[in-house]
């Protein structure tokens, strides 16, 4: 059938559900008057509208306020002077009625055909604009058709996001919120108050499929885990088994919070069904159709469902609403004293201005009180139709104090409409990019505790950036300490406890507590996560530290207990060395080594100057220094001391059998080749230790998990282990010689002392062995040191203290005849045996 039968068609029979004004530029308001009546046949054909008992006074009070908004701006000097607005008002009580509306805005001006051209540049429209419709179904029909005229098309009260895709829609305007922030708003909602473990059901349309959709996937991005989606099932009352399956469903999914992304027309059956079942106790939120839908909030028995939180469009401004009422208070005045008794469905305001074309029997008695859904929805139609009046103000070039009439093509006006941005009874109206109003939404809580059901704002949200705000002292919440509950699938893990999931729901989990050396990121609060190398984190750790460095450092009162009998060492061995130079003739002294004595100190002070390698952090020369510049030391000193010994059993006891064997060791300079020889054995043994594993700083991680010791590794090795073997031979061969010599003269008798002295010796050796891995770091650098020092200061205090004793505290007994009269107590002893 060609369009234009089709528009004529759909025009003779759809005459009674329209309104109409002149003027000069017109509008096409779309509203629902009635509901929908029974389908006709399969054809385009649009039924009457007219029945009184499926009359919506939703609608109706909402065409009033498209009404009186196009009279204000016609009686405004300033926003478009000489210049009137008409309208066409049409119920789209059905599919096809909204149709035939639509194609009737777009009828040719001055015809009733729609011309199909290549371009539409050119091509003038009866209407400039539509306002509507309020379905989000019947919104897509609308803005797919009008799109293509690219006539601009705002709409009160469709959120569909959809509606927003320019590509599809490009002429689609609306002055309530898109469901995109309205989704956002629902996610800060819950975030707000912690619940992550949600019910979501929708109704079973464009509306709330695509709403519940959309949420869906922000909550799944989000850490809030959906337990049950579900579909309300459209046209069942509450006795339907579907409805009470699908609450039986709910209540089995132990939730404590239920989003009901629907319209009004879905849920009052469902909530009736929900109070038979005997819900209780729940959270419910509800989206913006809804929240302040006065048939939901009157079913009987609702009060004991729970708490409600609905989304509703900001409150409007109260001076709007007295003006309009008084608008209409006078327009129902007027057309009573004018039509007596027959109630017209517009005012006529002369046969000039207004007609009334169609009939809407008793639409004015039965017009309702409004409500506040009925108040809210209002104001986005005034808004609509001043957002056209601004559009057109700067299209005609009205700032001037007149306005240029001339022909007015829907594309320049929807540019214009795009670009305003203009303050209303205090609130902002522009539009984004995507043809959706700048604006935010009211938080409502519904409240029983009055006199009347009421719905308290206890918050805002608002958009760009995105921001919920919530003033928690006006919530009345139905739990018995008046506070939020809680809707967890499980509790929260407690600070460095990681989630063990134990389901599809990333929000039902086990909390196992990270080990020691790991801790939680909140970002992936799933794993523990290893420390670095030079981190450590005790168990139940969200966060890694730094290791504390150890070492035995120069500050610490272990050090100084170290340090300070080596230097007395020190000091101690120069003051001896200094003595026996003073009584070098002495037979004390010559009988002690001589000249060999002051290499034995040195040798002793280089030893005890190895200690100083110890403390402090380790460096490289430190660590290589540790091992060659004590048992290099030590082992001359050992090797003059076996010298001595030896020389004293040639004299005493081998000179008279073998007299040879002593000339020959002193012809041939034994006693130096073979300190020299001993030396040089140890410098290989050293040598060959610190070429093949040089002891260098390295870092030790395993001996405390807090800390990091510093130390000269590696402690142990073979040729390390021959170096300290090569040392324990030669105090053992001393050991022996001095023992052999244990019943000469006294004056030469070291067997006792040296004999303390190196078993001392000897078991700082075994010790130093035995304790290898026990200690580490500082603790095992000061081991080292300690063995050192004791080592040290016996020799020290067993050969050379006895000595200087006598020289300072015994002359008497440093005289040659004491040693003389020593020699003839010996003899005579060996004599008398």
């Amino acid at each position: 059938m060609p369009l234009p039968a089709l528009l004529c068609l759909c025009a003779a029979a759809a005459a009674s559900c329209s309104f109409t004004r002149r003027g000069d530029y017109r509008l096409v308001g779309l509203f629902q008057l009635h509901g929908p009546g029974p389908r006709a046949a399969a054809r385009p054909l649009v039924s009457g509208c007219d029945d009184a008992a499926a009359f919506r006074s939703h609608g109706y009070y909402l065409s009033q306020a498209m009404r009186f908004a196009v009279e204000e701006i016609n009686n405004s000097s300033t926003l478009l002077p000489n210049v009137t607005l008409g309208y066409d008002i049409h119920d789209t009580c059905s599919e096809p009625a909204n149709l035939h509306a639509t194609l009737h805005a777009l009828a040719q001006k001055g015809g009733q055909e729609v011309q199909v051209l290549p371009t539409f540049r050119h091509y003038e429209p009866v209407a400039v604009a539509v306002i509507g419709p309020d379905s989000t179904q019947l919104a897509l029909i609308t803005a797919a058709i009008l799109g293509v005229f690219l006539v601009p098309e705002i709409s009160y009260e469709a959120s569909l996001e959809a509606l927003s895709l320019k590509r599809f829609y490009p002429s689609f305007l609306r002055t309530i919120p898109s469901d995109r922030q309205q989704v956002k708003a629902i996610l800060l909602l819950l975030q707000r108050f912690g619940w992550t473990w949600v019910a979501l059901l929708s109704s079973d349309n464009a509306y709330g499929r695509e709403g519940s959709d959309a949420l869906h996937k922000l909550l799944t991005t989000s850490n809030v885990c959906v337990a049950y989606q579900g579909i309300i099932p459209a046209n069942r009352d509450a006795s339907s088994p579907e409805l009470h399956t699908l609450v039986r469903i709910l209540t089995d999914a132990r939730v404590n919070v239920t989003i009901v992304f629907a319209n009004r027309g879905s849920v009052r059956p469902f909530f009736e069904a929900v109070v038979q079942r005997n819900v209780t106790g729940m959270v419910w939120v509800g989206s913006e159709d809804w929240s302040l839908a006065q048939n939901i909030w009157q079913v009987p028995g609702i009060q004991s469902i729970g708490s409600v939180i609905g989304i509703s469009v900001e409150k409007t401004a109260p001076t709007m609403l007295k003006r309009f009422e008084s608008w209409k208070m006078a327009e129902e005045s007027a057309v009573a004293e004018r039509a007596g008794s027959t109630e017209a469905g517009g005012g006529v305001r002369g046969s000039a201005q207004l007609h009334c074309t169609q009939r809407c029997t008793g639409c004015r008695s039965l017009a309702a009180a409004p409500n506040m859904h009925d108040v809210q929805a209002s104001f986005s139609v005034y808004s609509a139709v001043y957002a056209v009046a601004h559009g057109l103000h700067d299209l005609l070039g009205c700032a001037l104090g007149a306005c240029s009439k001339g022909t007015v093509y829907p594309w320049q006006l929807l540019q214009k409409i795009k670009q305003v941005n203009f303050t209303l009874h205090e609130s902002h109206v522009s539009f984004d990019a995507n043809g959706d109003i700048r604006k935010g939404y009211d938080i409502v809580m519904w409240n029983w505790s009055g006199p009347s059901w009421a719905a308290d704002v206890i918050g805002t949200f608002s958009v760009n950036p995105d921001r919920l705000s919530i003033d928690q002292g006006r919530m009345l919440w139905h739990t018995r300490d008046r506070q939020a509950p809680t809707s967890l699938c499980s509790q929260a893990c407690q600070p460095g406890e990681k989630r063990l999931q134990r389901s599809r729901h990333q929000c039902c989990f086990s909390c196992v507590a990270c080990p020691q050396g790991t801790f939680l990121n909140r970002s992936d609060p799933y794993t523990c996560q290893s420390c670095g190398t030079d981190e450590w984190a005790p168990a139940r750790s969200e966060a890694c530290f730094n290791r504390t460095i150890e070492f035995l450092s120069w500050s610490e009162p272990l050090s100084w207990a170290l340090l300070t009998p080596t230097i007395f060492l020190m000091l101690l061995m120069a003051g001896l060395a200094l003595l026996f130079a003073l009584n070098a003739s002495t037979p004390v002294v010559r009988s002690a080594g001589g000249k060999m004595c002051f290499l034995m100190l040195g040798s002793l002070a280089c030893a005890c100057s190895s200690l100083f390698c110890y403390i402090g952090e380790p460096t490289r020369l430190a660590c290589l220094l540790r091992l060659p510049l004590f048992a290099i030391s030590f082992s001359i000193f050992l090797s003059c001391v076996a010298t001595r010994s030896f020389q004293v059993i040639c004299i005493f006891k081998l000179n008279a059998r073998w007299p040879a064997l002593y000339e020959a060791w002193l012809r041939r300079g034994g006693p130096p080749l073979f300190i020299a020889a001993s030396t040089a054995a140890q410098a290989l043994l050293c040598l060959v230790a610190e070429a093949t594993n040089p002891l260098l700083p390295q870092r030790d991680y395993s001996a405390s998990a807090s800390q990091v010791s510093l130390e000269c590794g590696p402690s142990f090795t073979a040729s390390r282990a021959a170096a300290s073997a090569y040392t324990v031979l030669l105090s053992a061969c001393c050991f022996g010689l001095s023992y052999a010599g244990k019943d000469l003269p006294s004056s030469y008798n070291e067997a006792k002392s040296l004999t303390c002295c190196l078993l001392l010796h000897l078991a700082c050796s075994a010790a130093a062995l035995c304790t290898q891995g026990t200690f580490r770091g500082r603790s095992h650098a000061a081991a080292q040191a300690l063995g050192a020092l004791c080592t040290v200061g016996a020799l020290l205090g067993g050969y050379f203290l006895p000595k200087a004793f006598i020289i300072l505290l015994r002359p008497r007994l440093n005289t040659p005849e004491h040693f003389q009269m020593a020699i003839q107590r010996y003899t005579r002893r060996l004599a008398a045996a």
